[in-house]
């Protein structure tokens, strides 16, 4: 059986707490997605994969469920400093081509989430497609604690 994903969804969060697993928990619920046992998969968005909202997805997944996602995590406990997590999509033109997922996080600057988007574009190129449209979300967070942000693509088989 080929585990080929028919549908993509994105989400975001941000978790604070004195223990850095205990954030990341906080961070994962936050973005709604803390109730599957979540496998990091690598950059690639199969053709005809399908962009859904995040309510759409999540009621197709049930608590528990084993759920691939590409997924950018960044924790800090030092305070004061602004961190991020972003993942960039891009989808090419031709249909029949895979699009590409891009992660990029650490201390927040201007233009964090452009570069995800242009890490992903930058990827398709690679395979001499053109670029339909780029995407991004980003969770950013300023530290206090254990502050963990991340943003992920969540697949849907």
């Amino acid at each position: 059986m080929a585990l080929i994903p028919k549908e993509v969804f994105f989400v975001s969060g941000v978790g604070r707490h004195e223990d850095e697993l205990v954030s990341f928990e906080l961070a994962l619920r936050d973005a709604g997605i803390e109730r599957f046992n979540l496998v990091p998969v690598s950059s690639i968005v199969p053709p005809g994969c399908r962009v859904v909202s995040k309510e759409e997805g999540l009621r197709k997944l049930s608590p528990g469920q084993i759920v691939f996602c590409v997924m950018a995590r960044y924790a800090s406990n030092v305070e004061g400093r602004e961190i991020f997590a972003s993942v960039g999509a891009a989808f090419p033109e031709d249909k029949d081509m895979n699009g590409y997922i891009a992660e990029h996080s650490g201390e927040w600057y201007e233009g964090a989430e452009q570069h995800a988007k242009r890490l992903a574009e930058e990827m398709l190129k690679t395979q001499g497609s053109k670029v339909a449209r780029t995407f991004a979300i980003t969770a950013r967070g300023k530290v206090k604690e254990f502050t963990t942000a991340v943003a992920a693509a969540v697949f849907v088989i």
